[in-house]
This record gives C-alpha cells, structure tokens and sequence, in this order.
C-alpha cells in the first residue's frame, strides 16, 4: 500500500508543474509538503529554498500566458525505499515545453524525501539536477 501511496504523490507532485491545459497548479505543492520542507537544486549552483520561495516564482513562470508553455515533466525510472514511516526515491526523469518561444527539453534526476504523516505520506524534501 505505501509504494503506492508514494507512487500516487510523486505522480502528483509532477503534475504540479504541468500547464499543458492552462495555468500549472504549483501551489498544490503546498500540501504535498511538510511545512518547514526543503527544495535543493544543484546545477548551476547550489541553490536551497523552502515551499513558499520555490512556488511563487514557478507560479508566475507556468501561468497562463508565462514565460514556460506547453510544459510538463513525468518519472521515466525510479526506486523507492521505504522503512517505516521513512521512504527516500531516487528517479529519473524528462521535461518538454517552449520557453519565450524556443523549444525547452531536458532532464535529470530527482531525490526525495518522505514521512508518514497522519494525512498519509508527504514530501520532507526533495532535490534535483537537470543533466541537459
């Protein structure tokens, strides 16, 4: 049941960036998160963020009419590992869009991190790199 759970947010998660049908919903990062939860991202340079300084900017970037059109990103591979109430994931993954008009693919790995909560599983952290 937990993988699944994990498997349900991830694919949640992803969906929050996707603004194929209009504004994306980055904002539902919200409550796939802990509070207090960080966001790491390590290419071009080490940049760390909690969930409201990571959201605001990418709300503005997906919003209809935004700079990022078209865009979604999906899991091409992934492993989880759950312990308890504990559960890390480590997966691939692939983006597409146009950015101010030019065609914008890419991809990368994502980390995350997981708790058990009363509502059920949420994001403690999560961290990526884009490797093109």
């Amino acid at each position: 049941m937990s993988q699944t759970e994990i498997d349900a947010l991830v694919a949640d998660f992803f969906g929050a960036f996707d603004n194929r049908g209009g504004a994306a919903d980055v904002g539902r990062l919200r409550r796939l998160m802990v509070p207090g939860g960080v966001i790491v991202n390590t290419r071009p340079s080490l940049a760390v963020w909690t969930v409201e300084e990571f959201v605001e900017p990418r709300e503005k970037l997906l919003a209809r009419g935004g700079r990022l059109v078209g865009f979604s990103e999906w899991e091409t591979a992934s492993h989880t590992e759950i312990v308890g109430d504990l559960a890390t994931r480590t997966g691939e993954y692939r983006k597409s869009g146009t950015m101010d008009g030019a065609p914008y693919e890419g991809g990368g790995t994502k980390m995350f991190q997981f708790v058990r909560t009363a509502e059920g599983w949420r994001i403690v952290a999560f961290s990526w790199f884009d490797e093109s």
